[in-house]
């Protein structure tokens, strides 16, 4: 009876030793479960971001495909900087149960940095900016907090460049077949400094295109040549005005200009602050020009040189926001000698979120043209027509596109699979 009695206990303990890490796991399971379930809903609106590395990486919230499914809307603009990098603004809007809460934090990417840099900087930035939210979730019990002691000396930054950075880009391509060959060159460089108080940007360009065809008895050869060297230099005023101008010396066989030189000094205010670029713009670019001009062929105007005044005036709006984007600029220029020479140009993107996974995009431009003052005398040969090597007259140039997109199905995309190259794949078709 007692060996009876210590056999049941035995099998006892062992049933529990084997059952009871089961039983644990079951219920942390079902506890990870109902945290994931109950976590966050994140809507990422970025257009350079990686954002199958980020589902990867930050687990402990949900990612949706739209908007009004989220609590938080993840909204991310950029802008280069003088030093080849980019400036992220990292915008977190609180929606729902998150109502009235914001965050915005600011992430600057280097030139030299490489892709997996950034988005491991992207990554500490945005788990930083959801921080405040999940503080008011049932995971901040598991999220602990560490503090990095860094010794942070209160001295000024000291660059060897002086903030120049310079870039120097050479390209050539080589190709044909039996009926035909091609020839393309390209040389560029520039060299820019960029601090708050004054902007510099200086580049050069050389291009080079050359193709052959052979078609029975018939055989042409045809040459295209440009060069342009070019300055720009901005001053900043305050927060709304900057005061500049540019520098140009070029020539273009298409254009049929020889030289021109042109020197345009302009003045440019902002209604919003500058500080606000990222996210909204609205700016009023005024530039006054001189241009020296010399002509390869005589001009339908009977000139093989001019000097030319002119003015122009650009309104620009760039706005980013939750609901969509829109991106306009409308330029009217003209020049001082005859103001029927002038031209309207009209440049438009419009992006909106319809509802629940429709969204509507239009791109458009617009070109009133009476300005053509380099145009030679003579007809055009088709040959010329067709591989496009000189300007014809024209009063006008445009293009527009527009289409919808709707997506459709499950609301949560929190799921990566990179296998035969995943969601990725279709981008570089």
């Amino acid at each position: 009876m007692k060996r009876n009695f210590l056999f049941y206990v035995v099998m006892l303990i062992l049933g529990c030793i084997i059952w009871s890490p089961n039983i644990y796991s079951e219920n942390n399971e079902t506890n990870i479960n109902e945290l994931k379930e109950n976590a966050p809903k994140v809507f990422i609106d970025c257009w350079r971001c990686d954002r199958d590395y980020i589902r990867t990486e930050i687990t402990y919230v949900n990612y949706v495909r739209d908007r009004k499914d989220a609590d938080i809307h993840l909204m991310v603009t950029d802008q280069g900087t003088g030093s080849g990098g980019r400036e992220y603004t990292l915008t977190f809007i609180g929606l729902k149960k998150f109502d009235g809460m914001k965050n915005t934090l600011i992430y600057v990417s280097h030139k030299t940095d490489t892709r997996d840099e950034i988005r491991e900087g992207m990554i500490e930035v945005i788990k930083k900016g959801l921080f405040p939210f999940i503080m008011k979730t049932p995971i901040a019990e598991h999220i602990s907090i560490q503090f990095k002691q860094k010794k942070m000396e209160p001295t000024a930054v000291k660059d060897n460049w002086d903030f120049w950075v310079f870039n120097i880009g050479v390209d050539g391509e080589l190709g044909g077949e039996s009926s035909q060959t091609s020839r393309e060159f390209d040389l560029d460089f520039s060299a820019n400094r960029v601090t708050p108080d004054l902007k510099i940007q200086l580049g050069s360009s050389l291009d080079y295109n050359e193709n052959k065809y052979d078609y029975e008895d018939y055989s042409i050869t045809s040459i295209s040549k440009s060069k342009n060297l070019r300055g720009l230099v901005v001053k900043s005023i305050n927060e709304h005005w900057s005061a500049g101008g540019w520098l140009e010396a070029s020539s273009s066989t298409y254009s049929n200009i020889k030289s021109l030189y042109s020197f345009s000094p302009a003045l440019e205010y902002n209604f919003f602050l500058y500080s606000l670029s990222t996210r909204r713009q609205l700016r009023c670019l005024y530039k006054i020009g001189f241009n020296d001009v010399n002509y390869i062929e005589e001009t339908v105007y009977e000139k093989k040189s001019d000097k030319l005044y002119n003015e122009s005036l650009t309104i620009s709006l760039e706005i980013r926001e939750p609901w969509g984007s829109v991106s306009t600029s409308l330029e009217g220029s003209h020049y001082f000698h005859d103001f029927e020479k002038n031209r309207l140009r009209l440049n438009g993107f419009f992006s909106v979120r319809i509802f629940k996974g429709l969204s509507w995009n239009l791109r458009g431009r617009f070109e009133r043209v009476h300005d053509q003052l380099s145009l030679p005398r003579g007809e055009t040969s088709l040959d010329e027509i067709l591989l496009k090597r000189k300007e014809l007259a024209t009063e006008y140039d445009y293009n527009i596109s527009m289409g919808l997109n709707y997506t459709f199905g499950s609301v949560f995309s929190n799921v990566v699979n990179p296998r035969f190259g995943g969601s990725r794949q279709g981008r570089y078709r």
